[in-house]
């Protein structure tokens, strides 16, 4: 089913795709490696413009639960926070309500957002009555027809919103459908939701995200901060290849990428090259890929640094393909490699940083199945080991304390939340789910009702999106900025952050030629 009916929105803001994705020089989990066989932990980053200058327009269809247990406040709380989203929208957004219980209705096709469009869809909103049982597959089967039937595709991203407060009717499963490539961000609605289904509906999706909202809370702010993201994407299929070098035998015994990144990745098995396909990214995104690397015993007696990979990325923007210039993966091998812990650097330390946050994702997602076993004590008893795993974590700087202090406050609210079977239920397990989400996709995801103290990958636009929900709250009448006004503002506060990345890029791009210019001219070695 394809409904062919979406309107033809204006060209969205175009200027220079150069460098809206720009790759770190890597670095290392240590400085130096033995010339004997070790092994070495290389972080690749990739991150995205902090300009919203130019982005990708914004495809959203709202797919939301009107079943009989949405009556009252619930109804009204999504009522507003769908309100919310339609105010933040502009004619380069096109959006599209679906509604559904024990059968789904498209209320509108995709409409490009207009004043007009506006008033027609708040109507349709405020109309939306509940009742009747919970068909979450229906719903998502109408939102994919939506997409499938798009007749305008180039420089747009396409995005479900599914919310929902119950469990699914006997015989469906919203997990059946095939999202392509259309990224699902799941909210469950209180302790009723099926917050696992809802969890396992985004992960399936290429870079969706789950949100708990827990009974009494309102939508708006989560609803947010997820808006604050698809309103600045900056840049569509983000693709990071990692090629091992394998013209010299003397280092690369083995290379792998480390668990923790929630992505699809490939691998060839005739070259051993690593593709991981990252999706869509925010404008301030960052995605970082640990790349462990098991090194051999080398034939050399001296000091070298040895080429191991190459990481090179791609991504799509306003419609063409951008091919970056690719980043060298080496080590410094040395008969004698510093073993002095207060010796390491800044950069090594950021590497460790960056694993014990994978580890305590891990046991946060170990501490959900023991729970889900109702094996509290041993559940609690995981936490307060990463817990402790934290206190050894040495902060490169102050990013990396607000990490850990984040973190910490991640585990506190979930020990409190497995305080008792029902409470972890109720609320632990959808707080832990999105946890596992967040953290697996480096993306933020609402974890309950406090959405202050664990800011994890949130972005400069989802912090001013979320003062912006709460004044909404308090008063959805008074006068609330555009997207478009928020643009301007950013760009009033930073001027130059427009043009940042592309002359980041040329210089980047001169700074290589002159590295291989140099390679050429250099006398050869004895």
């Amino acid at each position: 089913m394809a409904f062919n009916d979406d309107e033809k929105p204006p060209v969205s803001n175009a200027g220079s795709t150069k460098g809206l994705v720009t790759i770190k020089t890597p670095i290392y989990s240590k400085d130096q490696a033995a010339l004997t066989a070790d092994a070495v932990t290389a972080l690749v980053e990739l991150n995205a413009t902090s300009s919203t200058a130019v982005r990708e327009g914004l495809d959203l269809v709202a797919v939301l639960d009107v079943s009989g247990s949405m009556q009252g406040e619930k109804l009204a709380s999504m009522k507003k926070a769908m309100h919310f989203v339609v105010l933040k929208l502009t004619p380069v957004d096109r959006l599209s309500v679906v509604s559904f219980n024990n059968s789904a209705t498209r209320h509108c096709p995709l409409r490009s957002v207009t004043q007009a469009a506006q008033a027609d869809i708040r109507a349709i909103i405020d109309g939306l009555v509940a009742g009747g049982g919970t068909n979450i597959e229906v719903g998502m089967q109408t939102a994919l027809a939506v997409f499938a039937g798009r007749t305008t595709t180039k420089a747009r991203t396409a995005n479900v919103f599914l919310m929902s407060d119950g469990q699914q009717n006997n015989g469906t499963d919203a997990r059946r459908p095939d999202l392509g490539k259309v990224p699902v961000y799941t909210f469950g609605f209180g302790k009723d939701a099926d917050h696992a289904l809802l969890s396992d509906v985004a992960k399936k999706s290429p870079g969706g995200t789950f949100s708990s909202v827990p009974d009494g809370g309102n939508v708006t702010a989560p609803f947010s901060q997820l808006l604050g993201g698809l309103l600045t994407v900056v840049a569509q299929d983000v693709q990071l290849t990692l090629t091992p070098r394998t013209d010299d035998p003397r280092d690369l015994g083995a290379m792998t990428v480390a668990p923790g990144t929630d992505y699809t990745q490939t691998t060839d098995d005739n070259t051993g090259v690593i593709t991981i396909k990252f999706g869509t990214l925010f404008s301030g995104e960052a995605r970082k890929v640990a790349v462990n690397l098991t090194l051999l015993d080398s034939t050399d007696t001296a000091e070298y640094d040895a080429e191991l990979a190459e990481a090179q990325h791609s991504y799509t923007a306003q419609g063409g393909v951008q091919n970056q210039t690719p980043q060298n993966i080496f080590i410094n091998r040395t008969p004698n490699p510093s073993d002095d812990p207060s010796a390491v650097s800044l950069k090594a330390r950021s590497v460790m940083a960056e694993m014990a946050r994978r580890d305590h994702a891990g046991a946060i997602g170990e501490a959900r199945v023991m729970a889900d076993r109702k094996n509290l004590e041993d559940a609690r008893y995981r936490l307060a080991d990463a817990q402790n795993a934290l206190e050894d974590v040495v902060t490169p700087d102050d990013g990396g304390r607000k990490l850990v202090g984040m973190l910490r406050a991640e585990l506190l609210q979930l020990l409190d939340l497995m305080e008792t079977q029902e409470l972890y239920e109720a609320e632990g397990r959808p707080y832990a789910l999105a946890s596992e989400t967040s953290h697996g996709r480096q993306r933020y995801a609402a974890r309950g009702g406090d959405m202050d103290a664990v800011r994890l990958f949130a972005t400069p636009r989802m912090d001013a999106y979320l003062e912006q929900a709460k004044k909404f709250e308090e008063d959805p009448t008074a006068p609330l900025p555009s997207a478009d006004d928020d643009v301007k503002e950013e760009i009033a506060a930073n001027p130059l952050a427009a043009i940042s990345g592309p002359i980041a890029f040329y210089i980047r791009a001169a700074i290589q030629a002159l590295q291989e210019i140099e390679k050429l001219v250099a006398p050869p070695a004895n």
